[in-house]
């Protein structure tokens, strides 16, 4: 008698040997496979929308005009949900932006110690084999609020996107929270 523990093990049978005695084979978690796409706007606590000018290599909250809106540059967002084995960790999704007939898309890279949003030129992969510094983790932002959500980093357990006031801008930012706070800076509605 085997006890087995209850987290899964997927298996495949891999050859029938003598005695018809069945071998298996371990099977790894599938990669994360686009399963849908969904066209918003991405706003804050103050109802400014995000606004990337990869030009000025930024990406912000701001006052919009209806008319800046219709224009869409730059703040109508594709959100490429994927298939997950972990739905406990949120829904997985990268995020990208059309500017100018050119397509965007969000990452974190480390820079002098710290992370940093960025958004690069090019398409998101319809398929993710493993790790990836394009996937952020959606959820309910919280359990009364569950039209507005908060974006984990999915690289770095405890980092949020947020914006944090610099100048006159509502810049973009990966932020660290502790378990149980709630930072109104990372609250977002699509």
């Amino acid at each position: 008698r085997v006890k087995m523990s209850a987290e899964e093990i997927l298996v495949r049978a891999v050859e029938l040997g003598q005695n018809f005695c069945l071998y298996f084979d371990e099977l790894e978690c599938d990669a994360l496979c686009k399963e849908k796409t969904l066209h918003r706007v991405l706003r804050n606590v103050n109802s400014q929308l995000l606004v990337v000018r990869p030009d000025l290599n930024v990406a912000a909250f701001e006052d919009v005009t209806d008319q800046e809106m219709q224009s869409g540059k730059g703040m109508h967002f594709s959100i490429h949900c994927y298939k997950t084995t972990t739905p406990l960790a949120g829904m997985p999704v990268a995020f990208s932006v059309q500017v100018e007939n050119k397509s965007y898309y969000m990452c974190c890279e480390r820079e002098c110690g710290e992370m940093i949003v960025r958004f690069k030129e090019g398409e998101v992969p319809k398929e993710i084999p493993g790790e990836s510094n394009i996937i952020f983790f959606k959820k309910t932002f919280t359990s009364c609020s569950s039209k507005a959500f908060k974006f984990e980093y999915s690289m770095e357990q405890g980092m949020f996107l947020a914006f944090e006031e610099e100048g006159y801008l509502r810049k973009l930012i990966l932020k660290k929270l502790s378990k149980d706070e709630v930072d109104e800076t990372m609250k977002m509605s699509l």
